[in-house]
């Protein structure tokens, strides 16, 4: 049977490590500080920043939520920033995506002062983790690493093949893969005879954002599946591609109308060592790791 790589339990692990960190901060009078940027009334990121509130609660982070008007102009929003960068209670600043279109997310994101760059986008943390120089990484990326580390899960001399080029997934998660000493392999939607390239890789990432894209037929027997899509199923005919005669999920989806799939196709768990289920996986640690990279940035700001 298949390790299920259990992402509320690693978590959860990745939060009570956090915890201490910050308690070892506060007994040098310092509290980490986040503040998370919140554009109008999106119920989704309403949700997210929720989440992640709760989270710099439950650690001990001080968190902010800053919640401008849908209204509110690309230049208010960089002086708001330029606000943030300045203040030295707070050491991450995430602006929580998507803007409206009438803003330029991408002037934002450059915006934000590299050490405070919590989300891990701004391009000289890009620079600096191409360069394995300390780095804040992009969240997901290392949450997949922190995955592999702590099911004990062998990645130096590996071959790992990632399925998608992003620059918030897929580069990033490349590069942490080789600086442990993987061989990996970049694949994408312009990529020949993909099955025979994932078919080559004992750690498959697959974060492409197709559902169910990785089928069995491109899977190496034993390999370890990392699955970071998350795709919504809304209709019985997508529902029975996947799951016909699940009972578990046809009651999620009797109950809610959709149900979550990921970018590797179910069945091909089964022929895996180990994989992480969606949900339950690597979308769980996202805010963890961003908990982590306020604590770093808290850190690396003081010279500690």
């Amino acid at each position: 049977m298949p390790e299920i790589l259990d992402g509320t339990a690693i978590a959860a692990a990745i939060k009570q490590d956090v915890k201490q960190e910050v308690e070892a901060l506060a007994a040098q009078g310092i509290k980490p500080g986040l503040a998370v940027i919140l554009v109008g009334n999106v119920a989704a990121s309403e949700i997210y920043v929720r989440n992640k509130a709760q989270a710099c609660e439950e650690i001990g982070i001080h968190g902010e939520v800053v919640t401008p008007p849908a209204t509110v102009t690309t230049e208010e929003m960089l002086q708001l920033i330029a606000d943030l960068n300045a203040r030295e209670d707070i050491d991450g600043i995430l602006v929580q995506l998507p803007l409206p279109k009438h803003i330029d997310s991408k002037r934002l994101l450059d915006a934000i002062a590299p050490e405070k760059d919590a989300d891990g986008f701004h391009p000289v943390n890009s620079g600096r983790l191409m360069a394995g120089r300390p780095a804040l990484a992009p969240c997901t990326p290392a949450g997949v690493i922190e995955v592999l580390k702590r099911a004990k899960i062998e990645i130096a001399g590996k071959h790992a093949v990632v399925v998608g080029r992003s620059d918030i997934v897929g580069k990033p998660a490349a590069m942490l893969l080789l600086h442990e000493n993987a061989t990996v392999t970049i694949c994408h939607s312009k990529t020949r005879n993909l099955g025979e390239v994932t078919r080559q890789a004992d750690i498959l990432v697959a974060a492409i954002g197709k559902p169910g894209f990785i089928t069995p037929e491109m899977v190496k027997p034993g390999a370890v599946l990392i699955d970071v899509g998350i795709n919504r199923l809304n209709t019985r005919e997508e529902f029975d591609l996947f799951f016909k005669g699940n009972a578990k999920r046809e009651a999620a989806f009797a109950k809610r109308g959709s149900v979550i799939v990921g970018d590797i196709h179910p069945a091909a768990f089964e022929i895996s060592s180990a994989y992480t289920p969606v949900p339950g996986g690597v979308g769980l640690l996202t805010v963890a790791m961003l908990m982590a990279n306020t604590v770093r940035a808290a850190k690396m700001r003081r010279g500690l």
